[in-house]
């Protein structure tokens, strides 16, 4: 699968910015149909960075969240200024 069909894009709320700052998190919505292993490649290939580990969850509308956690040495900060999140 293509990255930019897996990741979809990415969740700024306050939760978000609380773990992009204390554990160098960032959450994505991602396809609902894509494994953890497709999620981790997909955003090391869109961002050029390496990710230590990643956790999903469907929410209560339907949507999946990956909970992206980046090494020490990518900051989660780095990565949303790239986006342009902050």
């Amino acid at each position: 699968m293509e990255p930019f069909n897996i990741i979809k894009y990415p969740l700024s709320t306050e939760k978000s910015i609380r773990l992009m700052e204390s554990e160098n998190k960032l959450i994505f919505v991602v396809s609902n149909n894509s494994t953890k292993k497709e999620i981790k490649k997909a955003i090391e290939e869109m961002f050029k960075v390496e990710v230590d580990s990643v956790n999903t969850l469907v929410s209560q509308e339907g949507e999946k969240r990956a909970y992206v956690k980046f090494s020490a040495k990518n900051p989660a900060i780095d990565i949303a200024t790239q986006m342009g999140l902050m």
